[in-house]
């Protein structure tokens, strides 16, 4: 869905053409994963790499006192788990379902061959790692000019564009996420989001129901995130 002028980026299946998904089909198997299903925990060696062809996943990490923070959402043919067998060799997150999903699930010394091999699969690689950094960063980088609920109007028109579908009250974030998930996207307190949400229901920015979002006033959340 296109909220910004922008189409949202694709995912690293669907820049492979039909011979690549062949190809790195045969070196692989899929996975049907059922929703709140484990798909790798943090710590564990990392020997696979996972490709979302279907569904949505959560990626988080837990902190020393046992809280856990969702660090990011893949899903629409996104790769997971590709960084951690370049780097350390293990997990550094961990990975759940969010609804149903179906992954290609390929060891990861084929699928470092496979983009050897071929290399416009190997340019949408890059192209794909290279927007994550992008986005990373540019989070990053507004983090001391910017408040919670500002960042969380980043995070909504974000998860609306990538997954969004209109209806006819507004735009439904077809995800279940909770406050907290929320609050380590925007890394914001739950406090924040909580008060920013309930400002936004009062003012018909938005409606909300058991882990359910619909932006109802999609100008008045861009004017927030300062789009």
């Amino acid at each position: 869905m296109n909220l910004n002028g922008m189409p949202p980026a694709q995912g690293f299946w669907a820049l492979l053409t039909d011979e690549e998904q062949a190809a790195l089909t045969a070196l692989g198997q899929f996975r049907a994963y059922s929703p709140g299903a484990v798909m790798c925990v943090e710590g564990d060696p990392a020997t696979h790499v996972f490709v979302l062809v279907d569904g949505l996943a959560k990626v988080m990490s837990t902190t020393s006192d046992g809280h856990e923070l969702t660090l990011a959402l893949r899903g629409n043919g996104d790769m997971v788990g590709e960084l951690a067998g370049e780097t350390t060799g293990y997990r550094n997150a961990t990975v759940r379902a969010i609804g149903p999903v179906r992954a290609l699930v390929v060891a990861y010394d084929k699928f470092s061959s496979f983009l050897d091999a071929h290399p416009g699969a190997g340019h949408a690689y890059r192209h794909v790692v290279t927007h994550r950094w992008n986005d990373a960063d540019s989070m990053l980088r507004s983090h001391p000019v910017t408040n919670g609920a500002h960042r969380l109007a980043i995070v909504l028109l974000d998860l609306a564009t990538r997954y969004g579908s209109e209806t006819g009250q507004g735009v439904h974030i077809a995800v279940s996420l909770s406050q907290e998930d929320l609050a380590s996207l925007a890394g914001a307190s739950r406090a924040t989001v909580t008060r920013a949400l309930s400002n936004w229901r009062r003012r018909g920015i938005i409606q909300t129901g058991q882990r359910d979002i619909t932006i109802t006033g999609l100008g008045d959340l861009r004017k927030i995130a300062g789009h």
